[in-house]
């Protein structure tokens, strides 16, 4: 189906993972690892989306060659209160490409023409370290119909027990990279913000979009980290009330 998925289409495709983890993310210069104690605060689980699927490839480059701005994204799953690292945690990403198209699907596209079916690009697993993190190498997502620049993340921590999220970057990041690079400057304002997505603003009424760290390198890399709160015991995430309905969240 085309990309420029309508609400209601997009919710549809809502699959959430157990109450049990929780997403956090301290919105501060620093990366995860210098971060201290206490910034770990809770968020929302979001909506997979409809574009996921499991091309079991444990790697940390996941670009298959896609051209783009390099980007290095730096995860750190830790324990929500203490916010020790947990380590042997499996955590998948997944993306759009610069030309905002997923690997794996057809029907993509500005006007609904372009498939990437059969391919795996900017899609990989990792687990976690003994210091909880992760590192994939990848490029900057592009845009597409009616959804901001955003990056898919699943945790799991065992085989009942899943996060999973979706992660943002700033705005201003964003326009400069599609105004300025290729090949994002063949399509270089893309229809949607932060403050004009609708599953971004939705995370906002529970603590927030969730906005990465971010800093550009020499040689034009774009380095970018968040910290990732699991709440164990799943009381967190039930207080915060992340179960709404579908109604709630169309706005009916």
């Amino acid at each position: 189906m085309p990309l420029s998925l309508s609400r209601r289409d997009a919710l549809r495709k809502l699959i959430v993972g157990t109450a049990g983890v929780s997403l956090a993310t301290a919105a501060r210069a620093e990366a995860p690892a210098t971060q201290p104690a206490g910034v770990c605060v809770l968020m929302p689980q979001a909506m997979e989306g409809p574009f996921y699927f499991d091309p079991k490839l444990v790697r940390a480059d996941i670009t298959e060659g896609r051209p783009g701005a390099p980007l290095d994204l730096i995860l750190r799953v830790i324990e929500h209160g203490p916010c020790t690292p947990i380590p042997n945690a499996r955590v998948d990403v997944w993306h759009a490409d610069a030309g905002g198209i997923y690997s794996g699907y057809d029907r993509q596209g500005d006007d609904g023409d372009a498939s990437a079916k059969g391919q795996t690009h900017l899609r990989g697993t990792q687990i976690t370290d003994a210091d909880g993190r992760v590192t994939f190498r990848s490029v900057y997502p592009g845009w597409y119909p009616g959804r901001t620049p955003h990056i898919h993340i699943k945790v799991f921590l065992d085989r009942l027990t899943v996060l999973t999220g979706q992660i943002y970057f700033p705005d201003d990041l964003s326009a400069r990279i599609y105004r300025e690079r290729a090949p994002y400057n063949t399509r270089p304002v893309a229809d949607t913000t932060n403050d004009r997505d609708f599953l971004f603003k939705a995370g906002e009424r529970e603590g927030g979009g969730i906005v990465m760290a971010t800093e550009e390198k020499d040689g034009g890399l774009v380095s970018a980290s968040l910290l990732i709160a699991v709440d164990r015991s799943g009381e967190a995430a039930k207080g915060q009330g992340w179960r709404r309905s579908l109604r709630e969240l169309m706005g009916r």
